[in-house]
């Protein structure tokens, strides 16, 4: 039922004779409030409650495990129905002038078959690709659980860059930021929605197509072909020219601005790659976004020292190229960029 989209509820309602008005009820108690039992839905009369069940499931998540960073950062391990595992985020941030934010992190597959360098996710493999209740679930949770603390909270961001590659469980995607953004739902708006995807060309033109008002960003990480097959094996499917062609058709179409990720390691984080990638982005209406990767046991990757992040930023700049550095969040609980996993050791 989470995936199930207003007009989806109306028909199921006629067709079992309840009245068009229960349909908008239900979908509030699901999208709106994130209830997880039938039973907390008031005004739902138990007749009617029963009609539903027997067309409708919820299938609430169960939460295996919630973690606290120092930071305040939150990192959820949440069992699906037919018993797999993923992980997201919750990071909040504090604001003086406008709105705290609170922005949830989500996964789209049950692990990732792209297999980047760098990421916790990919050392394990992939195993399917996550429903549009799935998804959308995994934002309902986490505003449940919160809400338990704090009848206010309100999710105001969502990032898909958890678990996955989103460009390819693209359709669900979609369906789900729609869910995300109704206006008798969560009312998450769409521009304080992105999809972080590794390069698959011919999906970015078509999310421009399908959805020019979702935020874009691109983990780039390399900036020559050679460099970047070895980081991120989808590049040799869509090597460097192909997926900058994307881009700029991106936006052309759009006219939004995309932002490149860039995780930069002690070995990568030089000058003559910063100017590699100034070359690359000339031309490009872009920022650049950059990462220190984070520890990831298995990979042999080390962090760049602040001085090494502060001179490739600054080549970039001399260069005209607009860049800051990600603030990092929830490093100490494997929380950040490239950490998270389907369990922890001993967890399951």
């Amino acid at each position: 039922m989470r995936g199930c989209s207003e007009d989806q509820l109306i028909e199921i309602c006629q067709g079992i004779g309840l009245k068009r008005f229960r349909a908008s009820q239900l979908f509030q108690w699901v999208q709106q409030k994130a209830v997880r039992t039938w039973e907390e839905m008031k005004n739902i009369g138990e007749r009617d409650r029963q009609a539903l069940r027997s067309r409708l499931s919820l299938y609430p998540m169960e939460r295996v495990r919630e973690q606290r960073s120092q930071d305040g950062t939150r990192k959820y391990l949440f069992r699906l129905e037919d018993g797999e595992t993923l992980e997201c985020v919750l990071m909040d941030y504090a604001r003086t002038r406008s709105r705290d934010r609170h922005t949830v992190c989500v996964s789209t597959q049950v692990g990732c078959a792209v297999g980047c360098a760098f990421c916790a996710t990919g050392l394990e493999g992939f195993r399917r690709n996550l429903s549009v209740a799935e998804i959308v679930g995994q934002v309902l949770e986490i505003t449940y659980y919160v809400r338990q603390e704090d009848p206010d909270f309100q999710v105001t961001n969502v990032v898909f860059m958890g678990m996955g590659e989103p460009l390819l469980n693209y359709d669900q995607v979609l369906k789900a930021i729609l869910l995300l953004n109704h206006g008798q739902g969560l009312n998450i708006g769409m521009r304080r929605m992105t999809i972080s995807t590794c390069g698959v060309a011919p999906r970015i033109i078509q999310l421009a197509m399908d959805n020019p008002q979702v935020g874009l960003a691109v983990s780039l990480h390399a900036a020559q072909d050679e460099v970047r097959n070895q980081l991120i094996p989808m590049n040799r499917r869509y090597p460097l020219t192909q997926l900058m062609e994307a881009c700029q058709e991106y936006t052309q179409i759009t006219h939004r601005r995309i932002t490149f990720e860039v995780a930069l390691t002690a070995e990568n984080a030089k000058p003559e790659e910063a100017e590699a990638l100034a070359r690359l982005l000339i031309g490009q209406f872009g920022h650049v976004n950059l990462i220190s990767v984070n520890p990831v046991a298995g990979t042999g990757m080390e962090r760049p020292n602040p001085e090494q992040m502060k001179r490739f930023a600054q080549v970039l700049e001399d260069a005209g190229i607009s860049v800051s550095s990600r603030e990092e969040r929830g490093a100490d609980i494997d929380a950040a960029c490239g950490q998270l996993r389907r369990q922890w050791e001993g967890e399951l």
